[in-house]
């Protein structure tokens, strides 16, 4: 997947799985073939065009030339008869007025199996009309991958000012087996952000800023979730981030299971909190913050994480009184922080870490 979306605030809903495409897929061209037409709308080119493809055995493609159009909200729904692609090469331009978005997103995709998405195009969700302009719930995420298997999201470029409100890059729920590789999210919010019921999840060489980092969770605010079991982060940058690397739960929260994630060769510049645990996550007191978290967290690893840390406490291990972390570790860590106050700091509560290698700062305690 060879996309980048730009300044994209507005949904983008995935739900397939993938796998290759036909080596000779018949292809249907959306200004070729179905009347499209530069610095015009081409909802209705888009949406016929696709549905003829979906139509189609043997395998199709879906093309969008380069040049920039205009797009409304579209649904691109499956099942269809055979492998399917949409190859954007031009630049995709969202509604600036949000009363176009009736189901809350822009481009969305439901129930299509062998779905590629590729190009060198720019999906832009011209958020920036909408910041600070409408009081109403905005759409959050760039990219939704939701109850989705075998995904591979490569080489992806997502851009948001530091300051965007809302604007997730990437954000996962209920899905298994999903690599998300050698990319670059500058947002406002989470860099990749992993809801309840992920399993089986990679990224790796990813570089991160500004946002609030790579984080799983919150998690345990709502009935049924799901556990989260098998998440690993390698090979990262996070530059001038909220957030490193980071599991966060609500306290008051409903019973459930993170567990097997692993953090390993991270670098850090300018980052506060660079690896936090945080069981008392209670943005904005919307919870019950002396009652303490039920989620279960276990089989945590952070090795080789370097850096420079923008907070004294680099480290922050802050697991609950009621379920304490269990098989933490904490290998070669070496975390730098400049300010007037004094070397960094790392703080436990109610964790007794397993300790390796070097540890710059020293190493937490239990407390």
């Amino acid at each position: 997947m060879g996309l980048k979306l730009n300044i994209a605030t507005l949904l983008v809903l995935l739900i397939f799985t993938t796998s290759a495409a036909n080596a000779q897929p018949t292809v249907f061209n959306v200004v070729k073939k179905y009347g499209g037409k530069v610095n015009e709308d081409i909802t209705l080119p888009l949406t016929n065009a696709w549905k003829d493809a979906c139509a189609t055995q043997g395998g199709s493609k879906v093309v969008v030339p380069a040049g920039t159009y205009r797009l409304g909200p579209v649904q691109l729904n499956g099942p269809c008869k055979s492998p399917i692609e949409l190859k954007v090469r031009g630049t995709l331009q969202a509604p600036g007025d949000l009363s176009f978005f009736k189901w809350g997103s822009w481009v969305s995709f439901l129930r299509v199996d062998q779905l590629t998405l590729s190009g060198n195009g720019t999906f832009d969700g011209q958020g920036k009309s909408v910041w600070g302009k409408y009081g109403g719930a905005l759409p959050i995420f760039h990219l939704h991958v939701f109850a989705c298997k075998n995904v591979t999201l490569l080489h992806l470029n997502i851009r948001a000012p530091g300051d965007s409100p809302n604007t997730d890059g990437i954000h996962m729920g209920r899905s298994t087996r999903i690599r998300i590789i050698d990319s670059k999210i500058g947002t406002g919010d989470d860099c990749i952000s992993l809801g309840d019921g992920n399993q089986d999840i990679l990224i790796q060489k990813v570089t991160c800023g500004p946002g609030h980092g790579i984080s799983i969770g919150s998690l345990g605010r709502y009935e049924n979730e799901e556990p989260v079991v098998g998440v690993k982060v390698l090979d990262c940058k996070l530059r001038n981030t909220m957030n490193g690397v980071r599991i966060k739960t609500w306290p008051a929260s409903l019973s459930g299971i993170a567990s097997d994630m692993h953090f390993e060769n991270i670098y850090m510049k300018n980052v506060s909190n660079p690896i936090i645990i945080d069981q008392v996550y209670c943005p904005w007191n919307q919870c019950k913050a002396q009652i303490p978290s039920k989620i279960k967290i276990s089989k945590v690893s952070f090795k080789n994480i370097r850096g420079t840390s923008q907070t004294k406490e680099a480290v922050k291990l802050l697991c609950s009184k009621a379920i304490p972390c269990e098989n933490v570790e904490i290998s070669d860590i070496d975390l730098a922080y400049q300010g007037s106050d004094g070397p960094a700091t790392s703080q436990c509560t109610n964790v007794n870490p397993t300790i390796l290698g070097r540890q710059n700062p020293p190493a937490c305690t239990l407390k």
